[in-house]
């Protein structure tokens, strides 16, 4: 095989390659769509963010305050590992998450487990977190 037929078949599998890993992200369902986006958010430490996945009848009970976002900005998320997810019932997910962290005063990194859960809405055709975001403060 000539150098140059190596290069095109070279080419050619990377072609196929990237075009297959392309079409990946096509086929999650909405579901791990929506995990991945509040994934996404919590390990870019977008907090802001990550409230917006809240489910709106929780945040009508108890509205996250902006005291309450000002001090998740002194927590820099370093890991965030889904130890465990299952569907308990239909149109509900449920996950434990172990998020990994540095408080940005004083460097020291903490761990916490977040036990989440997720409710399927109908009627907006997307999954909401019923249980808030995690608690980084220890309290």
């Amino acid at each position: 095989m000539t150098t140059s037929r190596l290069h095109r078949l070279v080419a050619l599998l990377l072609l196929v390659l990237l075009t297959a890993c392309g079409s990946m992200g096509a086929q999650r369902n909405p579901r791990d769509q929506m995990l991945y986006h509040y994934v996404s958010a919590i390990r870019w430490s977008d907090f802001d963010k990550a409230a917006a996945f809240i489910d709106p009848k929780v945040l009508e009970e108890r509205p996250i305050t902006s005291l309450e976002l000002e001090r998740y900005k002194q927590f820099q998320v370093s890991g965030y590992d889904v130890r465990s997810g299952r569907e308990p019932a239909e149109g509900e997910y449920e996950q434990v998450v172990e998020i990994r962290f540095v408080n940005r005063h004083t460097q020291v990194e903490k761990i916490v487990t977040d036990h989440q859960h997720w409710r399927y809405d109908p009627e907006a055709k997307r999954w909401w977190l019923t249980t808030g975001l995690p608690r980084l403060d220890g309290g």
